[in-house]
């Protein structure tokens, strides 16, 4: 236990070393470090027979790819030209210091994993971001891989895929949580932008001049697949044999988090 903890503080506090430029840090949002993706990475890894070194390298390339696609999230939410420019080039020099550890390390089939997984991770992005997709159930999915996608090719590289379904439905949990308080604070989000003209596809007005109604209906659907994923991870916690306390216990306080909240535009209005 206190050393999942030791390892999980150690390789967290290498990580802000390495993203926190000051000079970026003047125009652009601090790089969201994900705590729950480093937890089951330590988590998971650490029952390989790897050493020290071994594991803190796998884990802070891959947790320095998911802060480069993070930070490129953030372009289309970026208003001013240079701060677009930026967060562009802070991407960049985050997929940079990935590849120079990974190089560095000479593991290059560790890189074509971790690669394979970028590029999933963007054409599903792509998918989302340009409404591709014209079903719920393929939306769903491309957010799944959009969240899990990079952990998966790590462990399918370690040949360590039991975990992936567990891991799949936790991530896509986080992030279907996250997407609705966001569309709950702020009217609008990644995922509801695409959801919009799946349930209404006739409809073509803008997700802002929606009635609270079709709002609703949105959410519903939303808590539809937190529910589902819920479950699933309820499911798999129960066959996971050598899940640690902390791990177990970060997500249950993750699964506790979700309330069904359909009517809440009704009840702000």
């Amino acid at each position: 236990m206190q050393d999942i903890r030791h390892k999980y503080l150690s390789i967290k506090e290498k990580v802000e070393k390495s993203v926190f430029d000051t000079y970026l840090l003047k125009y652009i949002k601090a790089p969201i470090i994900d705590d729950e993706k480093l937890l089951i990475l330590i988590s998971i890894m650490d029952q390989l027979d790897l050493s020290d070194n071994e594991l803190e390298t796998y884990v802070l390339s891959t947790m320095l790819v998911q802060i480069a696609l993070d930070t490129h999230e953030y372009i289309s939410t970026a208003k001013d030209e240079k701060i677009r420019q930026l967060t562009v080039l802070a991407g960049d020099y985050f997929s940079g210091l990935y590849y120079k550890l990974l190089a560095e390390s000479g593991d290059h089939l560790v890189i074509r994993a971790l690669s394979k997984g970028i590029k999933e991770v963007n054409e599903h992005k792509i998918a989302v971001y340009h409404k591709e997709t014209t079903e719920i159930q393929k939306l769903m999915q491309s957010m799944m891989m959009i969240e899990s996608s990079l952990l998966l090719r790590l462990f399918e590289y370690f040949k360590i895929d039991f975990w992936n379904e567990l891991v799949s439905y936790l991530l896509l949990f986080k992030r279907l949580l996250n997407e609705k308080n966001e569309f709950i604070q702020k009217g609008r989000s990644f995922l509801f932008d695409a959801l919009k003209p799946t349930v209404f596809p006739v409809k073509k007005y803008k997700i802002t001049d929606m009635s609270i109604e079709q709002k609703n209906q949105l959410i519903l659907v939303c808590d539809d697949y937190l529910e589902l994923s819920k479950r699933n991870i309820e499911k798999r916690l129960q066959q996971s044999p050598f899940l640690n306390h902390i791990l177990e216990g970060k997500i249950l306080t993750l699964l506790n988090q979700y309330q069904p909240y359909a009517k809440t535009f009704a009840e702000e209005g």
